[in-house]
């Protein structure tokens, strides 16, 4: 019967139609249509001679320099529908770096202006008086946001999202709505969570016996990382678990040992600081065992503990002989360490019905009397589904929710059963599932609306929080005066601990650190690397970024902070004295060779290769994530840098592999970057030799401007690259905070908010606002291309 129930809810909730919802609209003045018969006029006459004079040689008649070629592009249709390469086009002219500078034809100045002015008011109009806001497809809760949310909904901390397909990523980002797709496989999962989340939050009679699994990212105390939790020293790792009757509970660790010295890992149970069990661990990695105890457990909460027991850690020098009997002396490490891969506890094993959880009493917050079933169950409703729609729920959809209520109790389920019925259906709405801002027109380009408070309240909470609004912004939209309380929200919603998924969500996915998860340095070359160096490199950076957040500190310091933070494993693989355990602390860094996040771990690792330093990938990282001018992709047919042929140090074999003319005019951008950072090895220690050979550390940029090493390199992202910094950042954040890529019409956002930071000292809380006040963030679009739309009055 509840089987039944549960599937009436999907079908009847994905029956409901679209809903009006009430928009503060604002016509935009008719954008004047593109006249497509001059435009094609002057493109023939006034441009394509200076495309065919200048450019070519290298991207025409079948040539496609850098993967660009023009062949195609030869009337004003064509270039509309392949906007994206000639924004580059226009870039590149505009900056003078195309033409090459070697080129003996360039262009006049004249003919640049011209070429330069036409591209932007022809393929790229932007008019400030009348901004476009752009449009959002309507997206999806990836994982993340599907776990917050069903956390502040609910009230109830677990991870039900676990089972979802993993999200696929967009611009650089996994909450882009053109990406998040729904496979047919995610909406059995969909139902199976709301099953498991309601089974956790409410009581409707004896609990099930379920096994509930803590992965290492819910696991606090240890140094490992969200997929393996590791002890590198004598200590403990925890979680609290709720038990909600009292009862045998099975307490299951799913772990192996990094073994080393004469004893294996030995490993203790704990609950509420009481050993249970203690085990050694004989296990290694690959082959992990599951350790088991059964333990009582009272009503309330309780700290499950895993402790490590012995540790070893030992440093010697060995001697081995290498080719032609060549005897050289490596450094041996042994380094004994607790994995957990998770923990699970499964219970209860009783019949007895628990006290209501605090879940339970949010949701149940009224009892029925005999004459008010109905009234109570309809309140109970109407304030679930508006916190879990993001919006007040309509009388329509309430009504349905009411039926499925009704039929559940002619079926004989008692109240809370019934209201569960209609609360699995709430969970798997697409009004819950998906972040939609309904809008009237939908299809009209040029119909511009500001989004209402409750949308409004939606986009700061996921952007700052990646999860629901909490009261306090539903109750300001609910007022509408969301808006003119904007600045003081965002300053509460930065302090609050939630803001901690700007930093996981945003700074994981712009600098890559989620990445360091499945690097792998090669074990025989680099043994000191393993999963505790790997999360400490990860929190330090997360950590950099956090503190500059919190701090509201200027922006460049995430280039040439002279501080950083580091547990005594990162603090000894940096050669840092005066820092021992576990615990993170500040540094300072001056008088060390690092500075900034250029030169952490994490960024020096996730661009090597296996085996060595990769300049072509740490240049790349830094043209695409901190000066927003990526490089275009390898042609094909590019031969790989082949250690075996190419002899001597990595920058002479660099230099060979650029003599290919293929290879040449990308790696001049990238090469001289990521040699900048040659010092630092392929997990980030510091040296002064490749091999036999000092390291030169020296270079030019492809605009001119020389440096030597990685602190000149910093200085110059810090002074003459700061635009193109600031630049990056702000179109990073604007792309996360919309949940789109960035278009023409963007660029009035952007270089307001790049010009408000510079003004205010690159605080990070400028270029917050500066997000949440534009017009993309504020303003919503039908769907379209304002260009061809012409005047739609």
């Amino acid at each position: 019967m509840r089987k039944q129930y549960v599937i009436l809810s999907v079908l009847a909730v994905l029956a409901i139609a679209s809903l009006a919802v009430a928009v503060n609209s604002r016509r935009a003045a008719p954008r004047k249509a593109l006249d497509l018969v001059l435009a094609d006029a002057e493109f023939g006459s006034q441009v394509l001679p200076v495309l065919q004079k200048n450019c070519w040689d290298c991207h025409g008649d079948g040539a496609r320099k850098g993967d660009v070629n023009f062949d195609g592009h030869t009337n004003i249709h064509t270039l509309l529908a392949d906007r994206r390469l000639w924004e580059r086009v226009l870039h590149t002219v505009k900056t003078g770096e195309m033409p090459p500078k070697k080129r003996q034809t360039q262009p006049t100045a004249g003919e640049r202006t011209n070429l330069v002015a036409w591209l932007d008011r022809t393929l790229f109009p932007v008019d400030p008086e009348h901004p476009d806001p752009g449009r959002v497809t309507l997206r999806r809760l990836n994982r993340v946001e599907y776990d917050n949310t069903i956390r502040d909904l609910v009230g109830v901390d677990f991870q039900p999202a676990a089972d979802f397909p993993q999200d696929d990523v967009g611009y650089g980002f996994d909450n882009i709505g053109d990406v998040l797709s729904l496979p047919p496989i995610l909406i059995e999962r969909y139902l199976k969570a709301a099953e498991a989340i309601l089974d956790e939050a409410l009581v409707t009679g004896p609990l099930p016996t379920v096994a509930r699994r803590f992965d290492p990212g819910r696991l606090e105390g240890h140094g490992g990382s969200e997929s393996l939790a590791t002890l590198g020293s004598n200590g403990e790792m925890s979680l609290r678990y709720e038990a909600k009757v009292p009862s045998e509970y099975l307490i299951r660790v799913q772990a192996y040992g990094d073994q080393a010295g004469p004893d294996k890992v030995l490993m203790a149970v704990n609950a509420d600081g009481k050993e249970l069990e203690r085990y050694e661990v004989r296990r290694t990695r690959g082959n992990s065992k599951a350790y088991e105890h059964r333990a009582f457990l009272s009503p309330g909460s309780h700290r499950i503990g895993v402790a490590f027991l012995n540790d070893y850690y030992k440093e010697s020098t060995v001697e081995e002989t290498g080719p032609k009997g060549r005897k050289t002396q490596k450094k041996k490490i042994e380094d004994r360490n607790l994995q957990v891969e998770f923990v699970e506890v499964v219970g209860p094993f009783t019949n007895t019905v628990p006290e209501l959880p605090e879940s339970h009493r949010r949701i149940f917050f009224r009892q029925p009397g005999p004459k008010t079933t109905n009234e109570v169950a309809k309140e109970i409703l109407a304030r679930f589904a508006g916190r879990a729609f993001r919006r007040p729920a309509s009388v329509e959809e309430v009504a349905r929710l009411m039926t499925l209520f009704q039929q559940a109790q002619g079926g004989g389920d008692n109240f809370e059963t019934s209201v569960r019925h209609a609360l699995t259906a709430v969970l798997v709405s697409p009004h819950f599932l998906f972040r939609g801002e309904l809008q009237s027109d939908p299809d009209n380009p040029n119909a511009v609306h500001r989004i209402n408070d409750h949308a409004l309240a939606s986009r700061l909470s996921y952007f700052l929080w990646s999860s629901m609004p909490d009261e306090t912004l539903f109750r300001l939209a609910e007022k509408g005066s969301l808006r003119n309380n904007l600045a003081g929200e965002v300053r509460r919603m930065l302090a609050d601990p939630k803001s901690k998924a700007l930093v996981d969500n945003f700074a994981g996915q712009w600098l890559q650190l989620r990445t360091m998860e499945i690097i792998t340095p090669d074990a025989k070359m680099f043994p000191e690397f393993d999963e505790r160096l790997r999360a400490s490199a990860r929190r330090e950076t997360e950590m950099l970024f956090e503190h500059i957040l919190k701090q509201d500190r200027p922006l460049t310091e995430l280039i040439d902070a002279d501080y950083t933070f580091v547990d005594g494993r990162l603090a000894r693989h940096y050669g840092l004295e005066g820092v021992a355990g576990d615990d993170f602390v500040k540094v300072s860094l001056k008088g060390t060779p690092r500075a900034g996040l250029l030169t952490h771990a994490s960024f020096l690792a996730l661009t090597s290769n296996p085996n060595r330093t990769s300049p072509v990938k740490r240049g790349k990282w830094i043209l695409e994530n901190i000066l927003a001018t990526p490089p275009p992709p390898p042609p094909p047919g590019v031969p790989p840098l082949e250690a075996k042929e190419l002899k001597g140090t990595l920058r002479q074999r660099m230099d060979a592999h650029r003599d290919n003319p293929m290879c040449a005019s990308c790696h001049a951008k990238m090469d001289p970057i990521g040699f900048a950072f040659e010092h630092f090895d392929a997990i980030g220690r510091y040296r002064e030799k490749d091999g036999t050979e000092p390291i030169d550390a020296s270079g030019v940029l492809e605009s001119g401007e020389p440096f030597d090493g990685h602190r000149a390199f910093g200085n110059l992202i810090s002074g003459s690259k700061r635009e193109d910094f600031i630049r990056c950042v702000v179109e990073k954040m604007f792309t996360y905070a919309l949940g789109r890529g960035l278009e023409y019409y963007d660029r009035p956002a952007v270089e307001a908010a790049c010009k408000e930071l510079s003004a205010n000292g690159l605080r990070f809380s400028t270029l917050i606002d500066g997000v949440v006040r534009s017009v993309p963030f504020q303003y919503r679009r039908g769907d379209g291309d304002p260009l061809l739309a012409g005047d739609t009055r």
